[in-house]
């Protein structure tokens, strides 16, 4: 994948590689010692309601998605489910 600007990827919608819309992208963790990017964290589409999302969440409920699970980003990020 090629080089992309943090600042374009601020409110971005996050989906499924199985379509499933998963909400909004809130921030980018990683390590300050490595400088590699951790976790994608995503704020949850409402509409997922009790559909079963089989994605670790912080505590405030968020999507804590691996970087290494995005396979595409332009009009959305995608990442593998």
């Amino acid at each position: 994948m090629g080089e992309i600007l943090a600042e374009n990827l601020s409110g971005k919608s996050v989906m499924g590689s199985d379509g499933t819309e998963l909400g909004m992208l809130y921030n980018i963790t990683m390590d300050l010692n490595s400088g590699k990017l951790h976790d994608l964290v995503v704020n949850p589409d409402e509409e997922l309601g009790s559909r079963s999302v089989d994605l670790e969440t912080d505590d405030t409920g968020r999507f804590l998605i691996p970087v290494s699970r995005v396979q595409a980003v332009k009009d959305y990020i995608v990442v593998k489910r």
